[in-house]
């Protein structure tokens, strides 16, 4: 008895798969995910994972042969009147369709997943017995919106800040750190992209340090002033880098999925850098 050969998938089967590592009632509630652009008849012979899909990322990915476009950030995540080719986000639109390459967006659906952004980033950073800083509605107990979990090993704010930044991507706006270099921190929160939100639940999982992106002032400011001993520090990363390292977990997430069902597709991820900053001045 021989073995069926494998077979492309149709975009339908590829969003059907998503729907099963990814599902889409794991989006919060202000998200748009799913597919943006595209035919669900259409054949997918290679996918591209990227983080933003700016037209740079968009023009890269179509010349390296992408016939489906896989972004955790969502393309549109507002409504809008119209997609002319005036705009830019138009132009990515007009890009796709002459170019028959769709696109399918995994957001927050993609980092409340077991497996997903923070999931990743706490295995990179060896953090064990983690849970998620707040639970998903409609998950499993293990699955919501950041991760809180221990060092094997205690160490200091300073070493613990250096090893992420050898892990991450290098961007133009590095690491930046609140709090004594010299500080032991065992428990850590983390939540990849933008997580000033959830500093209540980082105060309330009791965490030493936090790391996640975008930290403005005010909350930055506020969030050092909550406690009396000023924790829990905060480490400050770029919203692009902590979420560039899911990419290739999903991507092979996906190659696993893709073989288990017979197909037979391409899945890379991009590495084009699309982090807004071009070099940083410092002091």
């Amino acid at each position: 008895m021989t073995s069926q050969a494998p077979s492309t998938p149709t975009l339908r089967q590829i969003m059907d798969g998503i729907e099963q590592l990814w599902p889409a009632s794991l989006a919060e509630t202000w998200d748009a995910v799913g597919l943006v652009a595209g035919r669900p008849e259409q054949p997918i012979n290679r996918i591209i994972w990227v983080v933003d899909p700016t037209l740079e990322v968009v023009e890269d990915a179509i010349e390296r042969g992408a016939d489906l476009i896989i972004a955790h950030h969502p393309l549109m995540l507002k409504p809008v009147n119209g997609v002319s080719a005036l705009t830019s986000k138009g132009r990515v639109v007009h890009r796709l369709i002459e170019s028959q390459c769709a696109l399918l967006t995994a957001h927050t659906n993609g980092d409340s997943a077991v497996g997903g952004v923070s999931d990743v980033l706490a295995d990179i950073l060896g953090l064990v017995d983690c849970e998620p800083l707040t639970r998903a509605a409609n998950g499993l107990p293990e699955e919501g919106i950041g991760r809180v979990g221990r060092l094997e090993s205690t160490t200091t704010l300073g070493d613990f800040a250096g090893k992420v930044y050898g892990i991450l991507p290098k961007v133009a706006g590095g690491v930046r750190v609140s709090g004594p270099r010299d500080a032991m921190v065992s428990r850590v929160a983390i939540c990849g992209g933008a997580g000033d939100s959830l500093f209540d639940a980082v105060r309330a999982a009791n965490a030493d340090v936090y790391v996640t992106a975008d930290l403005r002032h005010h909350p930055a400011l506020e969030a050092k002033e909550a406690t009396l001993d000023g924790r829990p520090y905060l480490v400050d990363v770029s919203h692009f880098a902590s979420e560039w390292m899911w990419l290739p977990a999903a991507a092979q997430s996906l190659i696993n999925f893709a073989e288990d069902s017979g197909w037979e597709v391409d899945i890379l991820v991009s590495s084009v850098n699309s982090d807004p900053w071009d070099f940083c001045l410092n002091g």
